[in-house]
């Protein structure tokens, strides 16, 4: 295998490909780009052109730039001129048939030392590799688009991966200043696997009706992303999205994964997105005018009653006091209704000038003390107690009594579905949901229940609007849109961590994952070895967080790394316990103080043949089943 790379091919010149050949000929490698006819190459070069050319009217490469790396690029549409390269990197479009038809021509015209790599963002690469005579040879590099601007490769081993193949294009990511991520082969990856989720999450909220197109992305872009998922989902292309979810989905079994119904209706269409002119979107038609004609006759901001005391109460109230607002609060006792106006004055502590316009504000804005009585008058009436759900519906029960017929209750609860709080009222119909995803920004979630009336969610549409907020609205599910989309991408990356597969480790520069080469010598457990990093038994990936949080409760704050956690017993300690002592996370829920021990494995007895454990599925494979014979 050669000790260095000098010329590199790429089969496959689309955006993709293109791309990754400019990346490649900016770091002075030589390139041969092929594609499978003239028209072809005709658009690969196009495409080489056009972001080149980009680079230099923005400055970031001279003219004299600019020809020297299109000379370094040598195009061809004959498989015979990658007979000399070192490294090839196949681009052709995500499937898998054609990708194996493209490794075995390679595989006849590259030198015996070659390595070859794909650039598959979902395909398994173990299925790409065994086509060839070389599979020890066959390495994944996954870059994103566009290649020239985002850092990130995703470098995938498979178990027949020799490390000089891998060390080969660890080198090169290396060199064209990328930032490299090593990974086991599992169908998505880190970045796919995480991503697909969310993104056919956002999918189904749409096709379910739980919110608007418009308001999903609006919602997620507030939340600091530079772009909603049906907008991203669009600009990657719906048939990628959904061979991707397919992809993850058959080898997982992860319901996250199974394509929502409205991306396969997309894709049948061949609605693909911004490359066909529509998708979640249409892009051929120009943009709408805005409803801004409306925006001349402004509502004045409404009367806003306020109940709690705490930080979100305080947010809400300095919220509304920013946008003029009157605004009238109750407190459980007269020394909290005094620490909130004391919040309020701290909140400009340092600002003369501010501090001088709060105490104003406060004189003549704000009413506060311990009785319900005083949001008799008010139009829009915000409950922010404590979550828990008795106390709310106690409280809305009180408030009912007190409002004003037409105001509007509003219940900031994240836990409690708002049908709870609005049916312990006489007025269902003039309850929702109000949720700050963060209650300093200018996001504000309107849930509506389904007796909630269509006067009263437009009613409260217009005050959030009128008091310096961005309203979307949705139905009342458990997460609303932001946190229904944000917290199952989180857990999901804390189960891909829990599971083994990729570990995070920081440095001065960057906090970036990290992934390791697994240690297979130790991939077959056994009754005297339980696996890598602990091992037993694979649990659903889906049982992962709850399991933690019953380890964590169970252990008295200790968490153990490996997938056991000590019983119960009233013992503070922290310490690996024995191997009778260990209960394995799909072991069902487990209650503190319970006296049972380890549980046996379940077992399945078959019309014919001997009794066996049952074998659950994990979609990170490097887990496995304890093999041990029923007792």
């Amino acid at each position: 295998m050669g000790a260095s790379l000098d010329k590199v091919g790429v089969v496959g010149l689309g955006t993709m490909g293109a791309g990754i050949a400019e990346v490649l000929a900016r770091s002075g490698l030589d390139v041969v780009g092929i594609e499978v006819g003239d028209e072809a190459l005709k658009r690969g070069r196009g495409h080489l052109e056009s972001s080149t050319g980009r680079a230099v009217k923005r400055g970031k490469l001279s003219a004299e730039e600019q020809q020297a790396i299109l000379d370094r690029i040598e195009l061809s549409t004959s498989f015979g001129a990658l007979s000399d390269c070192d490294l090839v990197v196949e681009a052709v479009p995500e499937q898998l048939a054609l990708k194996r038809r493209v490794f075995e021509q390679l595989d006849e015209v590259c030198r015996a030392d070659a390595v070859l790599a794909t650039n598959t963002s979902s395909l398994s690469v173990t299925e790409i590799a065994v086509s060839t005579n070389r599979p020890e040879q066959i390495v994944g590099v996954h870059f994103f688009n566009p290649a020239p601007v985002m850092k990130l490769v995703e470098i995938i081993h498979t178990v027949l991966t020799r490390p000089e193949a891998l060390a080969v294009v660890q080198d090169l990511v290396e060199r064209l200043g990328k930032v490299g991520v090593t990974i086991g082969d599992r169908a998505g990856f880190i970045a796919n696997r995480l991503l697909f989720g969310y993104l056919n999450q956002a999918a189904a909220m749409y096709d379910s009706g739980h919110a608007t197109r418009e308001d999903i992305d609006a919602a997620m872009k507030a939340t600091g992303l530079p772009m909603g998922p049906l907008t991203l989902m669009d600009l990657i292309g719906l048939d990628v999205s959904l061979e991707v979810c397919e992809a993850i989905y058959r080898e997982t079994r992860d319901r996250r994964h199974a394509p929502a119904p409205i991306l396969r209706q997309f894709v049948t269409a061949g609605l693909l997105g911004r490359k066909t002119g529509r998708g979640f979107y249409s892009y051929d038609e120009p943009a709408a005018a805005t409803a801004t004609a409306e925006a001349g006759t402004v509502e004045p901001p409404p009367q806003v009653g306020v109940v709690g005391s705490g930080p979100l109460a305080v947010a809400l109230i300095r919220g509304c006091l920013r946008a003029g607002a009157h605004v009238r609060f109750v407190a459980g006792d007269t020394e909290k209704a005094r620490a909130v106006a004391t919040a309020l004055e701290q909140s400009v502590a340092g600002d003369t000038e501010k501090a001088q316009a709060v105490s104003t504000a406060l004189e003549q804005s704000v009413e506060g003390g311990t009785e319900l009585a005083l949001l008799a008058e008010c139009d829009l009436i915000i409950e922010a107690v404590a979550e828990d759900t008795s106390v709310k519906r106690s409280l809305f029960a009180a408030v009912d009594d007190v409002a004003k017929p037409g105001a509007i209750l509003a219940t900031t609860a994240t836990t409690v579905p708002v049908i709870e709080l609005a049916a312990a009222t006489d007025r269902p119909k003039d309850v929702i949901g109000l949720h700050l995803p963060d209650p300093e920004g200018e996001l504000t979630e309107i849930a509506t229940t389904v007796v909630t009336a269509t006067e009263v969610a437009r009613r409260a549409t217009e005050y959030v609007t009128a008091l310096g907020k961005h309203p979307v609205r949705c139905r009342d599910r458990a997460g609303f849109i932001v946190d229904a989309l944000r917290v199952p991408y989180l857990n999901d990356a804390v189960r891909m961590l829990e599971s083994g597969y990729a570990r995070r480790r920081s440095d001065r520069r960057r906090d970036a994952v990290r992934l390791r080469v697994p240690d297979r010598s130790d991939r077959r457990p056994g009754p005297d070895r339980p696996g890598p990093r602990g091992g037993g038994a694979a649990r659903p990936l889906h049982r992962a967080p709850r399991a933690r949080v019953r380890a964590l409760r169970t252990a008295g704050g200790a968490v153990h790394r490996g997938p056991y956690f000590p019983l119960s017993t009233g013992s503070s300690r922290t310490t690996q316990p024995p191997e009778d002592r260990r209960v394995p996370y799909d072991a069902g829920p487990l209650r503190t103080g319970s006296s049972r021990t380890a549980p046996t494995p379940a077992y399945r007895r078959d019309r014919c043949g001997p009794i066996r454990p049952v074998r659950s599925r994990s979609p990170y494979p490097e887990r496995h089943e304890s093999a041990q014979e029923p007792p």
